[in-house]
């Protein structure tokens, strides 16, 4: 009996996730892992967000004041770009999941990244490299860019863009994955990594919103690039220094491959019978499983079509007969679309803080006694908003719900989802009634004509700043967590990749609606919406048409939440941390009883 408990303590010091050093070794609970290991990502990201926004929340004035383009242009240009950024992650999941595994994949990336952000900081560095300067208010009078210009700048743009498919989608894997589902304790941590995880982001976003952004309207563009590439090396060089600590997950295969083996299995079997017994259907001995690391899933009645693909006919190709678990996770990736689908709105709204939003703020009295305050910097209430709600959220919200709900989390991931949209609904209500006031000053002190600055304070601004932290906090945190949780384990930088891409199409949507929406308003001699003189335009009806928008899609999003199925624990983890609260609950409820209830003497 003392042998049999001594082997168990060893085992259970062992992770039971599958986790094995870089030389394929299994870890030790104790050695590996933890808020340890996960202090050296987190701390990467804050130097790492610090680079990224200090480049992309200041770009579209760089696009209109150094290279000399139109509103339209400047901010689809910058939409694009960002939607770039966010769409490439998925290429950077596929080559962590299928060949190199989630560290090398990110060192790579992060060379390509570093590479990216040096040559852009030449671009803006060296006169040769842009055209001269020009201080008409009237974009279309000065020098274009040559094409040698927007070569360099937009080359290294794409470039940056390209290593950071690579990294997005495995840093916040690689910290998820420090800790272990298997044990309680450490599955109770995880829940509450993504939130710090959000903070730490946007920590290094806050810096970037207000010290790089400063430097780069009142020092020089060169100092104002420097600092981020430099930040960028600093963030490579504390991620590399915690590589004796990390855990990590053996590459299990293409997911792309897999996912469309089964899909094209069940087709080429669409007339095949299903069994009544799931039982009867191919799976691979739990053995086989357990040798690789992975973990076998059951058969489930949703999406019964693709459980054909499991019907044993004969042939063993892998085109014709998938495992259970296999199809399982195909269904897993395919139940989350519609989900993803939803989130694609709220990131359109979340495009205009670099464009829109900033370029409006250029166009009102920055002034605050002798200081200026540089239009881009007002992103920084975005961050400090959500920092501000994180730390509610997680420290009160959670623990007040959780009496309520026993839901370890305090509610679901998609509910959590839903109030972030609800407030995107008023953020866009917010906006269009402070941009209708904005132009009706213009035009009491006639200054719509001239594109002169609006004599009210670009403070006014600050509400729909501080209302997108807030919805932020909600809909941002729940979608990455989302995303990966509800992923396949195989599968989880394909997962971690979705919340990023619901952001790169956001940016795409936002450029096909500005260049759609200022065509379409200019039409039959109409000025149009949407001008290079934001006083002539209407921005106003442009937020009006998001609010509808944005109704439409929560609608749409409650229709698909009713009918999404979670996915099954592969641990009991949740279950004990449910069960604990339950029990809290009860014993509290029993100890007030008996402390109301009077007693005979």
């Amino acid at each position: 009996m003392e042998g049999e408990e001594a082997g168990q303590r060893r085992v259970d010091e062992y992770t039971q996730d599958g986790t094995v050093d870089l030389k394929g070794n299994p870890v030790l609970r104790s050695k590996r892992g933890g808020w340890n290991a996960c202090s050296f990502v987190v701390v990467y990201e804050v130097f790492e967000r610090m680079a990224y926004y200090g480049i992309s929340s200041n770009l579209i004035l760089y696009l209109t004041k150094k290279l000399h383009q139109g509103t339209v242009t400047s901010a689809n240009n910058v939409t694009n770009w960002v939607g770039t950024i966010w769409i490439t992650p998925i290429l950077g999941a596929y080559v962590a999941d299928a060949h190199l595994g989630r560290y090398w994949t990110f060192l790579i990336a992060s060379l390509i990244y570093l590479s990216g952000m040096s040559v852009l900081t030449l671009a803006v560095s060296l006169p040769s490299l842009k055209p001269p300067p020009c201080l008409d208010p009237h974009v279309e009078n000065c020098k274009k860019a040559s094409t040698l210009h927007l070569a360099v700048f937009y080359g290294a743009l794409y470039t940056l863009a390209i290593g950071t498919g690579g990294t997005k989608p495995n840093i916040s894997t690689i910290g998820a994955e420090q800790f272990d589902d298997f044990d309680p304790k450490e599955k109770k941590y995880k829940l509450s990594f993504f939130n710090w995880w959000m903070f730490s982001i946007f920590f290094g976003t806050l810096f970037a919103n207000t010290v790089l952004v400063y430097i780069q309207d009142n020092v020089g563009w060169a100092l104002g690039y420097g600092l981020p590439t430099l930040g960028l090396l600093l963030s490579v060089l504390i991620f590399l220094a915690g590589t004796p600590f990390y855990r990590h997950k053996v590459p299990s295969g293409s997911p792309f491959t897999r996912m469309v083996e089964v899909i094209v299995a069940a087709l080429r079997k669409g007339s095949v019978t299903l069994p009544i017994d799931p039982k009867e259907l191919h799976e691979l001995n739990l053995e086989e499983y357990e040798k690789k690391g992975k973990f076998r899933i059951d058969s489930t009645p949703t999406l019964r079509f693709l459980n054909k693909a499991a019907v044993k006919t004969g042939s063993t190709s892998p085109w014709m007969l998938c495992s259970v678990t296999q199809v399982e996770e195909t269904k897993q990736m395919l139940r989350m679309i519609p989900i993803l689908v939803a989130t694609f709105v709220p990131s359109t709204m979340v495009a205009q803080i670099n464009t829109l939003f900033v370029k409006q703020g250029t166009t009102l009295d920055r002034s605050l006694g002798s200081f200026k305050i540089p239009p881009a910097s007002l992103t920084a209430f975005v961050t400090l908003s959500m920092l501000v709600s994180i730390v509610l959220y997680d420290r009160f919200f959670v623990k007040i719900m959780r009496k309520v709900t026993k839901n370890p989390r305090g509610i679901t991931l998609l509910q959590r989802m839903g109030i972030g949209m609800v407030i995107h609904i008023l953020i866009m209500v917010v906006a269009s009634l402070t941009e209708r006031y904005r132009l009706h000053l213009a035009k009491q002190h006639g200054v719509v004509e001239s594109g002169g600055q609006v004599p009210i304070t670009i403070l006014v601004m600050l509400p729909q700043f501080v209302l997108m932290g807030t919805a932020d906090a909600f809909l941002e945190v729940a979608k990455i967590e989302f995303f990966y949780d509800q992923a396949p384990e195989n599968m989880k930088s394909l997962g971690t990749s979705f919340s990023m891409i619901t952001l790169g199409m956001g940016n795409f949507i936002s450029s096909f609606l500005l260049s759609t929406i200022s065509h379409i308003t200019k039409k039959h001699g109409h000025k149009g919406w949407i001008l290079n003189n934001l006083n002539a335009s209407h921005l106003d009806y442009y937020y009006a048409f998001f609010t509808v928008l944005n109704i439409l899609n929560i609608i749409f999003f409650l229709f698909m939440t009713k009918m999404y199925v979670y996915k099954a624990e592969i641990s009991d983890s949740i279950e004990v941390l449910t069960e604990e609260l339950r029990e809290t609950t009860y014993k509290v409820s029993n100890e007030d009883d008996s402390g109301n209830r009077p007693t005979n003497k």
